[in-house]
């Protein structure tokens, strides 16, 4: 066995792919997806953060920033990582017409976000660009999509959705209807914020794959806040979760984009801060079943006494509107000592009502009460086949790692301010994040991972096991 695996490993470097494999819910084989290929002397070398994801069909494709910058935020530009056979092979490459160091007239880019739109079989890389080579800070700065018209294995230059040349955008976000029986099938939206004006939100819509963007619409009385994540329901509507003040909350379209409502309450928050200076927040991950239910989750220590760590939590709503009470994703009892945080749900779009199937990437420390020496960050994965009224064991996908193995910001030490995770057609699982090694001098080694779980396979045995890479 050990003869054909190098084999077949032979066989990919040969083709230019990266070979990843798969396992059960007990057993998985993790592996880096990408690297940095820059070397200027302003950004950190070689450092891979924040990678989001899609899946439709077998098709994967993810989008990570490449190349950090320690202050004022950004990377050099924005890679991608896509396979066509649900994860097992992947190519790479970075995306054109972005900064300068692509062909580009913006200084720094960062927030990458993926999306599909089966209606004109595009699919899209959301970024936000910002400063000119003279200036790298702050305005002006541009929400931008990129275009793949060939299964994301080429880009195009971009396309600017908002430019703003006095403002300064923040944490966008982009979605596709999916869904053919929806009246607004291949609408997709853009979402954003403009912290230069206090957070407020932003939204724009496409209507012909993302060639084109309509005006920038802020939802009825002006909501502020960071990380909205657009979902599309089959219905056509649209519902957008976000961290905004104390809590979890959310505001929707029901007319395809043209109007967005006044936001409601999802949930308040509890935070439990993250030892080692560590770059996380309560930004929601969203996700959506085949009948429309939106699930949201989020790191929160409510459960645990005294607020000492941080478990992930869930609240689900059918209309974005009535949302239900948090509950805890059980990953370990609330004695265990654990902090969880940076969060990834996916759920299974074939699936729906009692039977939904979710799996859920996510970083952790063993010891919540670690210091920046001492804290030991680590790759977990759960999953549920019963819409989250239980989960399986939760498995290492990867580390331990040390916090100086990873790129530093102004901000703290990052792996990205979210992860994600997306079914594809066969029902396997595969989050996406950052993984990273001893650095050899001034040079990092962090880079983008996926691995594949098929979360339908009997657990190991041996229950818990590290992944390779």
């Amino acid at each position: 066995m050990r003869g054909a695996r190098n084999r077949l490993a032979a066989v990919a470097a040969a083709l230019g792919l990266l070979l990843v494999a798969s396992g059960s819910a007990g057993t998985v084989l993790a592996t880096p997806i990408s690297s940095d290929p820059y070397t200027n002397p302003d950004s950190q070398h070689a450092t891979q953060v924040e990678p989001d994801s899609f899946a439709f069909g077998s098709t994967i494709v993810t989008a990570i920033q490449t190349g950090r910058f320690v202050n004022s935020g950004g990377a050099s530009n924005i890679a991608w990582a896509t396979s066509t056979d649900s994860g097992r092979h992947w190519r790479t490459g970075v995306l054109p017409g972005t900064t300068g160091h692509s062909g580009g007239p913006w200084a720094r880019i960062s927030d990458p976000a993926v999306a599909y739109d089966p209606a004109h079989d595009v699919w899209m890389i959301s970024s936000l660009v910002f400063g000119l080579a003279s200036s790298p800070r702050g305005a002006p700065s541009a929400v931008l999509t990129s275009r793949s018209t060939d299964g994301g294995l080429t880009w195009q230059n971009p396309v600017t959705v908002s430019l703003g040349a006095n403002n300064f955008y923040d944490k966008n976000w982009i979605t596709c209807d999916t869904w053919a029986s929806s009246p607004h099938y291949g609408n997709c939206y853009t979402e954003w914020d403009d912290f230069g004006q206090g957070g407020v939100l932003l939204m724009s819509t496409s209507t012909d794959g993302g060639l084109t963007w309509g005006p920038a619409i802020t939802p009825a009385g002006s909501p502020s806040g960071l990380g909205g994540q657009p979902v599309a329901q089959p219905n056509g509507n649209v519902v957008v979760p976000y961290e905004g003040g104390a809590g979890i909350r959310s505001f929707r379209s029901t007319d395809g984009g043209a109007s967005w409502t006044a936001s409601v309450p999802v949930a308040n928050v509890s935070e439990h801060p993250v030892a080692g200076n560590l770059r996380t927040s309560p930004l929601p991950s969203a996700e959506v079943d085949a009948a429309g239910k939106v699930y949201v989750v989020w790191q929160d220590c409510r459960f645990r006494t005294s607020c000492s760590a941080n478990d992930i939590v869930m609240s689900t709503s059918t209309d974005g509107v009535t949302w239900t009470a948090v509950t805890r994703i059980p990953i370990d009892v609330v004695t265990s000592g654990v902090d969880h945080f940076i969060p990834g749900i996916a759920v299974d779009r074939a699936t729906s009502g009692s039977s939904a199937h979710l799996a859920l990437g996510y970083y952790y420390y063993p010891v919540a009460s670690c210091i920046a020496s001492t804290c030991q960050l680590t790759v977990g994965f759960v999953s549920s086949l019963d819409a989250g009224a239980t989960w399986t064991p939760s498995t290492r996908v990867a580390g331990p790692m040390n916090l100086s193995w990873i790129a530093n910001t102004d901000q703290g030490r990052m792996v990205g301010d979210y992860m994600s995770t997306s079914f594809t057609g066969d029902g396997k699982a595969h989050p996406v994040f950052a993984i990273a090694k001893p650095p050899t001098g001034s040079v990092f080694a962090e880079r983008a991972a996926s691995a594949s779980f098929d979360i339908t396979a009997p657990p190991s045995p041996l229950g818990e096991t590290r992944a390779k890479g």
